[in-house]
């Protein structure tokens, strides 16, 4: 591949990236960005629709050296290859602290009709989650447990708020997402495809390890995981099978949203393998 020229800071191609950091222009344009070499690298690797996801790459000439491997599967998808220099890419980046590489992306959401087509085994429901930041780790989460999808509501974060993608590490690459989701449709949807839905909330009826113990949880299972500040309203709570709480055997108070959602989704994961479930 030829060394590609330092792309100018007044150059379209720079605007066009820095405008992916608001909501509005995402939307418009059906493209965001990933930042960092290990979300280039998955998103060099991933395909959306047939087309090779990742569509350009900005580097410094350290980045670009460093990583030749990222820059060289990035090159082979197609994408354009951009060498920028420090102040370009700071002024792309949404970090305080860019690592050097900036890619712009496709959209890479998945139809919900297509995630319940799949008959999913362990599906993350993300219901008027808020927080870009939890939602991003709540994704990865569910990559490393297993989980077949994720359902963002339509009341949640968009997936491809920057703050969302970094928390992902990559794992916005890793498995079906399916967004704007009202959570009504989803869990009537997930119940037909013979999914069990389980509440995850701190007030919920049912123990965790009650519930492992009883042995209800190595069939297909869904989980709920509601807003950080104020958890899933009564409404949620009552389309589902169970509500379900872990268990607290220390002092604190509770858990965080992300460190939650990783003990259900475990638990589920774990169940599950016992089973033959997967």
């Amino acid at each position: 591949m030829a060394a590609p020229e330092l792309i100018s800071p007044r150059s379209s191609r720079v605007a066009a990236a820095r405008r992916l950091a608001k909501r509005n222009f995402r939307g418009k344009e059906r493209l965001f960005l990933a930042e960092g070499p290990q979300a280039v690298r998955e998103a060099a690797r991933h395909r959306t629709g047939g087309e090779p996801t990742l569509v350009e790459l900005f580097g410094t000439p350290e980045a670009v050296e460093r990583y030749a491997d990222i820059v060289d599967a990035a090159h082979e998808a197609g994408a354009r290859i951009h060498l920028a220099d420090e102040a370009v890419i700071a002024d792309i980046s949404t970090t305080v602290t860019p690592q050097g590489l900036v890619g712009v992306c496709r959209f890479i959401d998945s139809p919900f009709e297509a995630v319940v087509a799949a008959r999913p085994k362990l599906v993350a429901v993300l219901a008027n989650v808020r927080d870009p930041g939890n939602a991003g780790t709540v994704l990865r989460c569910a990559d490393a447990a297993g989980a077949d999808a994720v359902v963002l509501t339509d009341a949640s974060v968009d997936l491809y708020n920057p703050k969302a993608v970094r928390a992902s590490v990559g794992s916005h690459f890793h498995l079906p997402v399916a967004v704007g989701v009202p959570v009504e449709q989803a869990v009537r949807a997930l119940k037909d495809a013979g999914v069990r839905v389980v509440a995850a909330d701190g007030a919920g009826e049912d123990d965790l390890d009650a519930e492992l113990d009883a042995g209800t949880m190595g069939g297909p299972t869904a989980w709920i995981f509601g807003n950080e500040a104020w958890g899933l309203p009564e409404e949620t709570r009552a389309l589902a099978d169970a509500v379900v709480r872990v268990p607290i055997h220390g002092k604190a108070e509770s858990l965080n949203l992300a460190t939650a959602a990783a003990v259900c989704l475990y638990a589920s994961a774990r169940a599950q393998r016992a089973g033959g479930a997967h």
